[in-house]
C-alpha cells in the first residue's frame, strides 16, 4: 500500500508509515501570489531558527492553490493552501469529495487591493464607478441609461471628465487569482450599484445581474498579467499610462517604482486600510489539512511561528511587509484557533 494511503479509526484519518514517507519531510504549500511573500518569509525563519526543512512554497494563485489542495489527502498532495480570499462552498465540496474532511482555516490579517500607476507618472484619484466603467464588458448606453451595450470607451476622459485623456489599459490578474474575485467584489459590483440600469437588473434577475457587473471586457483594455506581481511592475515602468492591480503589501515593497491611485479620496496605506477609511481591503487567509499535522513534519511549528505576535503583530516582522494586523483580540482569538487545530464548518 502506498504512503498516502489512509487508515481511519473513527473521525481520525492517518498516513500509512512506510520508508517512502522519507520523501515528503517537508512542508507543501500553494496558492495566493498575494499571501506568498508573508508565507516565505515565515518560512524561512522558521527553517532558520527550527533546524527543520524550510517548506516548499509554490505561486499558483489561490484558485489553483485550492484545487491542488483539495485533490486529495496524502504526501502527494499540498499540506496547506494560502488564499487571498475565504474558500467557496464549492471547493469545501470538492474537498470534502477527495477525503479532505477536516480543514484549519487561519486569518493572517488584511490587505488592500491598490489600483497603481508607475511613480513617474501623475497620481491618479478614481473612484470605484470610473473603474467600472473602464473595465466593464457592458456600461450604460450614453444616449440612453437605461440599456446596456458594449463598451465603447477608449480613454479615462471618456469615463470621467475630469480624468486624463490616457488609453484605459489596466494590468491584472487572471480569473485563478484571489485578488482578482477580492477586485471583483469589492470595486466591480460596488461601482456597478451605483449605476440605475445595474439597480434594477438586480432586483430583476440577480443571475444576469451578477454576470454583468462581474465580467471584465475582452477588448484589450484589460490584460491579464498571469500571477506574476512584478511583471506588471515592470511593464507599468515602461508604460506610464498604464495602471495595475495588486495587493498593498506588493504595493509596499515596490514604492521605490510604483504608487496607489486614491480610490473615494483615499490612497492605500497601513492607516487606512487598518482603520477600513480605503474601501477596497479584504482579509487574507491560509488552511491547513488537519490530517497531515502529525505526520508531515514540522506544521506545528510552522504554524506557531506565523501565529506568533512576533510575526503577524502590529510590530512583527510580516508589517514590515505590508501585513495589516489583526485587531488584537482577533488575532489573540486566531492564535488560540492555531494552537488548538479548530477545524472549520464544512457547510
Amino acid at each position: 500500500m502506498k504512503a498516502s494511503s489512509l487508515l481511519v479509526a473513527g473521525s481520525l484519518s492517518l498516513f500509512m508509515v512506510s520508508p517512502a514517507f522519507a520523501a515528503r519531510d517537508y512542508i507543501s504549500i500553494v496558492g495566493s501570489s498575494t499571501v506568498y511573500p508573508f508565507s516565505t518569509v515565515v518560512a524561512e525563519k522558521y527553517g532558520k531558527t527550527s533546524g527543520a526543512k524550510t517548506p516548499k512554497i509554490e505561486s499558483t494563485g489561490t484558485g489553483g492553490g485550492f484545487k491542488l489542495f483539495c485533490g486529495g489527502v496524502g504526501v502527494d498532495h499540498p499540506d496547506m493552501s494560502n488564499a487571498s480570499r475565504a474558500i467557496k462552498a464549492s471547493e469545501i465540496k470538492t474537498c470534502a469529495d477527495n477525503g479532505v474532511k477536516e480543514i484549519v482555516e487561519v486569518k493572517i490579517g488584511y490587505d488592500g487591493i491598490a489600483i497603481a500607476n508607475a511613480k513617474t507618472a501623475a497620481k491618479l484619484s478614481l473612484t470605484r464607478k470610473d473603474i467600472f466603467l473602464a473595465l466593464a464588458k457592458e456600461v450604460p448606453d450614453p444616449a440612453d441609461a437605461t440599456k446596456l451595450i458594449a463598451n465603447p470607451y477608449k480613454t479615462w476622459k471618456d469615463v470621467n471628465p475630469t480624468l486624463p485623456a490616457n488609453k484605459i489599459e489596466v494590468l491584472g490578474p487572471p480569473p485563478t487569482s484571489g485578488t482578482r474575485d477580492a477586485f471583483v467584489e469589492l470595486v466591480m459590483e460596488t461601482g456597478a450599484d451605483t449605476l440605475e440600469v445595474f439597480k434594477n437588473l438586480k432586483k430583476a434577475d440577480a443571475k444576469a445581474h451578477a454576470k454583468a457587473v462581474q465580467t471584465v471586457r475582452e477588448d484589450g483594455a484589460y490584460v491579464e498579467a498571469g500571477e506574476n506581481d512584478n511583471l506588471i511592475v515592470q511593464k507599468l515602468q515602461s508604460n506610464p499610462n498604464a495602471l495595475g492591480i495588486f495587493g498593498f503589501s506588493f504595493l509596499d515593497q515596490n514604492a521605490d517604482k510604483v504608487q496607489g491611485s486614491a480610490i473615494e479620496g483615499k490612497l492605500p496605506t497601513y492607516e487606512t486600510i487598518a482603520d477600513g477609511s480605503y474601501s477596497v481591503s479584504r482579509p487574507l487567509f491560509f488552511y491547513v489539512k488537519k490530517a497531515h499535522v502529525e505526520v508531515i513534519p514540522g506544521i506545528k511549528g510552522y504554524l506557531a511561528e506565523f501565529a506568533s505576535d512576533k510575526a503577524w503583530g502590529k510590530d512583527g516582522y510580516l508589517a514590515d511587509k505590508g501585513l495589516i494586523a489583526m485587531p488584537d483580540a482577533e488575532r489573540k482569538q486566531m492564535a488560540a484557533n492555531v494552537a488548538g487545530l479548530k477545524v472549520m464548518e464544512m457547510k
